[in-house]
């Protein structure tokens, strides 16, 4: 599939477009422009699922290029078209998790060492309470990267996708049960991780 560029500079002004009943039909029947309309929809939420469980902007886009590039090749296997947010996220977490399993080490190096990539430029000039939000959002990035890989998946999914549980067991294959435990253990976590930077304030 060509012509999919999704970037940290273009992913900012990527229109919400809402999705018509026929756009998933005429992208199933190799309309790229339908496809388009798909990618220009759900870029930006894939983009920010993957950086959230891999901590690398760079690598967080190649991923979400694949996963755009899967989501076309199989686009005819999506059954219930009205599941298709649930569909892409899954694909998103297949390659994420592919990706992590060869470089898991060299991943969490550099998402430690590139702060700068989890917000704005740090050349930038930034007003206090703009450096006050980027502080507290890279606070909460780092603490993210502290939870396994479970609970970091369903806090993503939840706080920051407003998924459903019933979404989020789709996506992940986990029972319910066992995501509202690793959402509450991770709620706990970064509220433990985040309570010195609050407590500063």
């Amino acid at each position: 599939m060509s012509g999919l560029v999704l970037t940290a500079e273009n992913q900012g002004v990527m229109a919400f477009a809402e999705l018509t009943p026929s756009v998933i039909t005429r992208a199933k029947a190799g309309d790229e422009e339908a496809f388009h309309v798909i990618f220009n929809r759900y870029g930006r939420p894939i983009l920010s699922f993957i950086h959230n469980l891999v901590q690398n902007r760079e690598l967080a886009e190649d991923l979400a290029q694949e996963t755009f590039v899967r989501a076309y090749r199989n686009l005819e296997t999506l059954k219930d078209e009205a599941r298709l947010s649930t569909w892409l996220f899954g694909i998103a977490r297949n390659v994420a998790r592919e990706s992590a399993r060869q470089t898991r080490k060299d991943e969490r190096k550099v998402g430690l060492d590139e702060p700068e990539s989890l917000s704005l430029e740090s050349h930038e000039m930034l007003p206090e309470g703009a450096m006050l939000d980027r502080e507290l959002h890279e606070t909460i990035q780092r603490a993210l990267l502290t939870l396994d890989e479970d609970k970091r998946l369903v806090f993503s999914l939840k706080i920051f996708h407003e998924k459903s549980y019933e979404e989020i067991s789709a996506i992940t294959g986990y029972s319910i049960g066992k995501l509202k435990t690793d959402l509450h253990r991770a709620r706990a976590e970064m509220r433990k991780r985040i309570a010195p930077y609050l407590s500063d304030q």
